[in-house]
C-alpha cells in the first residue's frame, strides 16, 4: 500500500477496505445514509477511476460514482485514512492460489493495516469469504497487535458478502444481512451498524456460524450445479432432452429447486468458496466429498463441451483442427462484464490444442487473452456466426439477438438451452 499519502482522514465515519463488487455497493448504501465514506484499494488505477467518476462495477454507472464522490467519498491507496474511522469493513479478494489452496494475504494485509490505525471502540467486520475459524484464528491476532484486546477495546465481527452481480432485483439493501459478532456486545454493535442500511439483518451466534452460513449457500451450489451437469451428460448418451426433463420437474411446487447445466462455473463464488470449506474440513482429518466431486463434474464440463463440439462438426463432415469456431459470451455469467473463473477460458484452451481457430463475441469484453495469447474478437455478431465453422453459445447476454443466432449459423451448440433444437442448432 505504499504510494502518495493522503491526509483525508475518515474521521467519525466507514473506512471500506477492498473496492470492487463487494466494497463499491457498501460505500453506494452508507453513502445514502449521509455517513462519510473512504475506500482503500491496492489499485491505483481502479482509485483514479473512481475519483474520476468512473465506476468498474457493472451494477455501479459512472454518474453514481460521480454523486459518491459530489457527496464526499474518495478512494485512496494510502491506509492512513483509516484512522479515526468508527467502523472499518474489509471487503478484499480471497481467491486460490496455484495449489487451489485458500489464500488470504489480502486478509490478513488488510488485518495488518487495520491493526496499525485501531483505536478504542472501532468496529471492525470481515465480509470476505473464507473459511470457518478465520476471524477468530487469522484476523483477530493481528488486529490484536495493536494492543487493544478484541471484544473489550474494540468490536469484531463477520458479516458475509451476498452480491449478486447484475441482479435487477436483489441488491445489498433488501437481501438479508447475516451477521455474527465475537462477542455479544460485537454482535449488537454490528448489528446496529448493518440496520442503517439494509433493511433486515439477521443475527447468528458466532463469527464461525456466519462465516458457514456463506460457504453452505455457495457449496449448496455448485453440488446442485454439478448434479445437473452431471445429468446431462447422461442424458445425452440416453438420448433424452434434458431440458425437457428439466422444465417437468419443475412442475412440481414443493421439494425441488430447478438448476440447469451449462459449460462450466466462474466467477469469484462458485469455484472457489467450496474449496475454503473443504480446507477446513481436511484440517479435521477428512475430505469434503460432495463438495470435491462437484466440483470436479463441474470442472469437467469445459472439456465436454469441446467434446460435444467435435462431434457435431463430425456429423457434418468437418473436423475440429482448422475449423473456424467463434465463442459467444466469455464472461462467467450473463449481462456481467467479469470473467474471472469464466468456463470459456479452458474450453478455448482446448479448442486451441485441437487446431481450432478461435475467435470470440462479446459485447462486454474487449479484449480476451488465453494463456497469454490475444484471442480475435468479432464485433458482428450475424457475421461472426455466419462465418464459422461453428458457434457455441456460453452466455445467453441480453444484447444477443436469438434469433439471428438460430438464422445465420451454420451450427451451433447452445449450452443454455436458450434456443430450440433445430436442424443447425444442438443443445447441451
Amino acid at each position: 500500500m505504499g504510494g502518495t499519502r493522503d491526509d483525508r482522514v475518515c474521521e467519525g465515519g466507514l473506512a471500506v477496505i477492498g473496492l470492487g463488487y463487494v466494497g463499491m455497493s457498501l460505500v453506494r448504501e452508507v453513502a445514502r445514509t449521509g455517513t462519510r465514506v473512504v475506500g482503500v484499494d491496492v489499485d491505483r488505477r481502479r482509485v483514479d477511476g473512481l475519483n474520476a467518476g468512473v465506476s468498474h462495477v457493472d451494477d455501479l454507472s459512472d454518474a453514481e460514482v460521480a454523486g459518491l464522490v459530489a457527496q464526499g467519498f474518495h478512494a485512496t491507496i494510502d491506509p492512513g485514512v483509516l484512522a479515526g474511522a468508527d467502523t472499518v469493513i474489509i471487503s478484499v479478494p480471497t481467491p486460490l492460489d496455484r495449489d487451489r489452496l485458500p489464500d488470504l494475504r489480502a486478509v490478513t494485509g488488510a488485518a495488518e493495516m487495520v491493526a496499525g490505525r485501531l483505536r478504542p471502540g472501532t468496529l471492525v467486520v470481515l465480509e470476505s469469504t473464507t473459511w470457518p475459524g478465520t476471524t477468530e484464528e487469522v484476523v483477530r491476532p493481528l488486529l490484536e497487535k495493536s494492543g487493544l484486546s478484541a471484544g473489550l477495546d474494540f468490536h469484531l465481527a463477520y458479516s458475509p458478502e451476498r452480491i449478486d452481480p447484475g441482479n435487477p432485483v436483489f441488491g445489498l439493501r433488501n437481501t438479508p444481512k447475516v451477521v455474527g459478532g465475537l462477542t455479544p456486545a460485537c454482535l449488537d454493535r454490528a448489528v446496529a451498524f448493518y440496520g442503517t442500511f439494509v433493511e433486515r439483518v439477521v443475527p447468528v451466534r458466532g463469527t464461525r456460524e456466519a462465516e458457514m452460513a456463506k460457504l453452505l449457500e455457495n457449496t449448496y451450489r455448485q453440488v446442485n450445479i454439478g448434479l445437473v451437469n452431471e445429468i446431462a451428460m447422461f442424458c445425452d448418451e440416453l438420448g433424452i432432452d434434458v431440458w425437457e426433463a428439466i422444465a417437468a420437474a419443475a412442475t412440481k411446487p414443493f421439494g425441488y429447486e430447478a438448476f440447469r447445466p451449462g459449460p462450466g462455473v466462474g466467477g469469484h463464488c462458485i469455484p472457489i468458496d467450496p474449496s475454503y470449506l473443504s480446507h477446513r474440513v481436511r484440517r479435521l482429518g477428512y475430505r469434503f466429498q460432495f463438495a470435491e466431486l462437484a466440483q470436479q463434474i463441474n470442472d469437467r464440463m469445459p472439456a465436454y463441451v469441446a467434446e460435444r463440439a467435435a462431434r457435431l462438426l463430425h456429423r457434418y463432415g468437418r473436423c475440429v483442427n482448422g475449423a473456424t469456431i467463434v465463442l459467444l459470451g466469455v464472461t462467467y455469467k450473463p449481462d456481467v462484464a467479469d470473467d474471472r473463473e469464466s468456463p470459456a477460458r479452458p474450453l478455448a484452451r482446448r479448442l486451441h490444442a485441437s487446431g481450432a481457430k478461435v475467435r470470440y463475441v462479446d459485447p462486454l469484453v474487449d479484449d480476451w487473452t488465453v494463456e497469454g495469447a490475444d484471442v480475435t474478437r468479432a464485433e458482428d455478431l450475424g457475421a461472426a456466426v455466419r462465418a464459422a465453422d461453428l458457434a457455441i453459445l456460453l452466455q445467453p447476454h441480453r444484447a444477443f439477438d436469438l434469433d439471428l443466432l438460430g438464422a445465420r449459423a451454420r451450427l451451433l451448440l447452445d449450452t443454455r438451452g436458450v434456443l430450440p433444437a433445430t436442424g443447425n442448432v444442438e443443445r447441451l
